[in-house]
């Protein structure tokens, strides 16, 4: 590896959309739902248009809570002598910035633990959009990574 090198991991969930599709989807699913309510008010069901904006506004919140989500995502980066970590879940993004010389990476202890970065102090778990026997493959990546720098 050549000195000054930046090398980075970014994990992310493997969502099959993203939040402007899920956007575009959940207004088409709407407009269908709607128009299928007021059809059913002009014959004299005056309650379907009711439930059908319920049902709607309940799809909407949950679709909001999966948008959220989608965007979660893990930053690891090894840029001279600095390790920098992002982490940023439901929206709430935590950053952590670690000496090179003093990264401890330990590897998970079992199955569905995370990959611990450690020094100076800090701690932070990593590893969560890895699938599990991906981990210590993964932690062994960024120990070799940090020691080649």
């Amino acid at each position: 590896m050549v000195q000054g090198q930046r090398v980075e991991w970014l994990l992310r969930q493997n969502c099959a959309m993203s939040p402007a599709q899920l956007g575009i989807f959940y207004l088409s699913l709407s407009a269908i739902s709607l128009c299928i309510g007021l059809f059913f008010w002009v014959l004299g069901a005056t309650l379907v248009l009711p439930f059908s904006a319920l049902e709607m506004l309940v799809l909407g919140v949950c679709f909001l809570c999966f948008a959220r989500r989608s965007l979660d995502r893990e930053l690891i980066s090894i840029d001279g002598g600095q390790v920098i970590v992002e982490c940023e879940l439901g929206g709430v993004l935590q950053q952590v910035a670690f000496q090179r010389e003093w990264l401890r990476v330990e590897s998970p202890r079992h199955a569905h633990s995370l990959i611990e970065l450690r020094g100076q102090g800090k701690a932070i778990a990593v590893g969560r959009f890895v699938r599990p026997e991906w981990r210590s493959t993964l932690a062994a990546e960024i120990q070799r990574a940090a020691r080649a720098c």
